[in-house]
Parts: C-alpha cells; structure tokens; sequence
C-alpha cells in the first residue's frame, strides 16, 4: 500500500518529480534523502544514476512507480538501504548484505586501513578476521594482500553464507570461513594479525531502535557494550605469534575502557587510532612476551 501523497498507481509521473516526492518523504529518516532516492529510483527502472541525470522529463509508468514507491516506503520506515537494494560499497568491492549481517559502515575502513600498513605488499602473512560478517574487512585485506591466507569466523551461518557468497563474486581465493564463536574454529592455530569489528554498543542503548533492521548479536554485546571485546581480550593472544598484533574497532567513547581491558588481560603497546572525524575508533595492541 503506497503512503498518503504518492501517485496513484494508474497515474503516470515525470522522474523529478518522483525524485522530489521520495525525498520528501525520506528526510526525516536518511541523511542522504536525495541520494536515497535516486539509487531506489535507478534500480526500479534498471538503469544508472546518470540516466536519471540525463532524463528528468521522462516518465514512469505504473508499474514502474509502483516498484519505486513501495521501496521508498520501505526506506522511510527506516529499514536500511543496502537491504533493499541486496548491496553495499565499502573498500571499492560492491558486496551483498542482507538481514543477517552488519551493513558494513565507513569508518570500518580505518580497520583495514590500518591493517594494510603493518602487511607488506609482498607479505605471506595469516591474518585473523573475528566476526567477520558480509567478508567485508577479511575480502579488503584480501584484495589487497593477494599472498596473505586470511581466516575468517562468525558465529552466524546466514551471514558467512553471505560471506562466501562475495568472495565468489569477487573472485578472491585467499579467505577461508569457518563458524563458530570468534576464535574457538581457530584454537591451535597462529596468525600474524587478529582484527576485528565486534558488536559494541550497549544493550540498553536507545540507539539500537533505530538499527532494528540490523541483527541485534552484530551491534549489541552486554550491559556496557564490551562483552564481546573481553572475551577476544582474553582469549586472541593465544591465537598470534610472538610479535603478532591485535586490531580492535569500538565506540568512540570507549577508548579507555578498552584499553583497561586489554591490559588487565597483559596486553602491552596498546595505542588507539582515530578516524577522520577525529574520534578514537581502532584500538592496536600486542602480546605480553
């Protein structure tokens, strides 16, 4: 059922102003109301964003406002774009997503980022992705790192299901995933990097009614968001090398806290990387020797 406002279904309508109706609506749910818009729109018709550009004048025909509109409804209730469109950029790759994964967020490339700069590019290191999701941090790394084995868990079947999935679309062969919790399918194993974007926000966050599209196990970890990193904390030095790192994403609050864990599991060289707006996002830290 198309929302008060729309076009009737037997009504024909220009493209800008099918553009114009759904920002209307998407504004006060999206950041990017415009840009929301004409991605539904591009895939309703089957065609590129430039299309839409190139053509304002042109109009849809029923179906195809149909199609457009009842995505938009879709989006103005606050379900996330990438689940509609099956699809989210991050690092250059197109990757599917669905409900039961994290849609991947930006600042998760400061993660990989990072990662890259301790990886020589002719490196043939093991890399450890814990929680890894859609693939999306383990298939950057690699990418990027095509002689590195990169081993990655989740404790969802659905979601490594979607992991896999992208590696084959992306033609990438130097992953390998495995269920189960973080690192129990790991256990007797050694890597040179362990690096991870765990669920990190509180239980009782009002935030998380927001994110109700989302699976709750990927976004909230305990009273104070930090279950999930204790237990990587206590549990990831026996699964690196002597002179391995770990790499932690995590609230931007929660900088000292994660600090005060690590080390009170003997964690030492522990330094916490800002992202580009400024707030401390990526926790490094080593082994105790």
């Amino acid at each position: 059922m198309l929302r008060e406002g729309f076009p009737a279904l037997n009504e024909f309508i220009d493209i800008e102003s099918a553009l114009a109706q759904a920002v209307a609506s998407l504004e006060p749910v999206s950041e990017s109301p415009r840009l929301d818009a004409e991605l539904l729109l591009a895939r309703a018709l089957d065609v590129s964003r430039s299309y839409l550009f190139a053509h304002p004048e042109d109009t849809l025909d029923p179906a195809a406002s149909e199609r457009f509109f009842s995505v938009v409804d879709r989006r103005a209730a606050g379900e996330p774009i990438a689940y509609i469109t099956g699809e989210r950029e991050f690092w250059s790759m197109n990757l599917m997503v669905s409900p039961a994964t994290l849609v991947p967020r930006p600042e998760t490339e400061l993660l990989v980022e990072r990662a890259l700069m301790l990886i020589p590019r002719k490196a043939n290191m093991r890399i450890l992705d814990l929680g890894t999701g859609s693939g999306a941090i383990a298939l950057a790394i690699a990418r990027e790192r095509p002689l590195c084995e990169i081993i990655a868990t989740d404790a969802s079947a659905e979601a490594l299901a979607i992991a896999r999935q992208n590696a084959r679309q992306l033609d990438v062969a130097n992953v390998v995933f495995h269920h189960g919790n973080w690192t129990d399918p790991v256990r007797g194993q050694q890597f040179n990097l362990v690096v991870s974007n765990p669920p990190y926000v509180r239980a009782d966050d009002p935030q998380l009614k927001t994110l109700r599209h989302e699976p709750a196990s990927a976004l909230a970890s305990g009273s104070d968001g930090l279950d999930a990193i204790r237990h990587i904390a206590a549990t990831a030095a026996d699964t690196l090398t002597d002179d391995g790192t770990l790499m932690l994403e995590h609230g931007s609050e929660q900088q000292q806290q994660v600090a005060d864990i690590l080390r009170r599991c003997g964690w030492t060289e522990i330094e916490c990387v800002s992202d580009y707006a400024g707030l401390p996002r990526v926790t490094v830290a080593r082994p105790a020797k």
